[in-house]
């Protein structure tokens, strides 16, 4: 579910996402509004700066009203960041459609996707991030964001990991850590896929793609989580859906397909 504006970016979204066959009838188009853009600049690395035009767009604007409560409910994962939770009536719509989801049974996936100058202060986006850490089953976190949301602590420690961020609830915590991979965490164990080596062009959608790869996976098999082989074979496709995308400029076009991210694993072992 988002909402987009009546415009040629808002139209543009909707058609790439019905060429790819992924069912758009929970977009909303405002008349009022237009379509957020964020704009993103490359450094030599690869690496990204962005810098963001809503004021307000029509994804801030979306109301509880708006949303399509049975396509949620007929999900079976119901993923969702933070960006969404910064002001209303965007807050109070993306806590309803939690609690929906919830109800139903969805497995909850997070991915908070900091993105502080959209925040109006690091505190805020802390709170902000934090106030629905507990409820989701899944969460994708960078080593950036941990260092953040615990005030500076060793993003490479586990017991900071495990202490600071594991609420009681969840299932399964991942952190990446580009190139180098991914580490994971369940109740009964926790370890480390390495990544898949590639040259890097452009970073921007590697951590969707990694989500999409991993999300993929366990749609197949929901109790993937509770078998450390399977999700390590999920992880390691994940990473590998990681790597294509930065191979390529651009988000969208450099999503990988299964085949490209099979053909690339070709040989490649889980093993450390």
């Amino acid at each position: 579910m988002f909402q987009v504006g009546q415009d040629e970016f808002g139209y543009m979204l909707a058609d790439i996402l019905k060429q790819n066959n992924v069912d758009n009838s929970g977009m909303r188009f405002d008349p009022n509004a237009r379509t957020a853009l964020a704009f993103v600049t490359l450094r030599a690395d690869g690496e990204r700066e962005f810098m963001f035009f809503r004021n307000p767009s029509a994804d801030m604007l979306l109301t509880e009203s708006e949303l399509d409560k049975d396509l949620i409910r007929k999900s079976s994962i119901f993923h969702y960041g933070s960006i969404s939770l910064i002001e209303e009536p965007c807050r109070s719509t993306h806590l309803e459609a939690m609690k929906v989801a919830k109800e139903a049974g969805c497995i909850l996936s997070y991915d908070p996707n900091l993105r502080l100058p959209l925040w109006p202060s690091a505190e805020a986006a802390r709170e902000g991030i934090m106030s629905i850490w507990d409820q989701a089953d899944i969460i994708k976190i960078s080593e950036e964001e941990i260092t953040f949301l615990t005030g500076g602590e060793d993003a490479f420690d586990d017991n900071v990991v495990l202490t600071k961020l594991y609420p009681q609830n969840l299932k399964l915590l991942l952190v990446t850590e580009g190139s180098e991979g991914c580490r994971y965490y369940t109740k009964e164990f926790h370890g480390r896929v390495h990544g898949v080596k590639v040259e890097a062009v452009d970073t921007t959608g590697a951590g969707d793609a990694f989500v999409g790869g991993l999300l993929n996976s366990l749609a197949a098999n929901p109790e993937l989580y509770k078998d450390e082989k399977k999700l390590r074979e999920a992880l390691l496709f994940a990473n590998g859906c990681g790597a294509i995308t930065v191979t390529e400029k651009g988000a969208i076009p450099a999503l990988p397909t299964k085949e490209a991210v099979v053909k690339i694993l070709d040989g490649v072992s889980t093993a450390n």
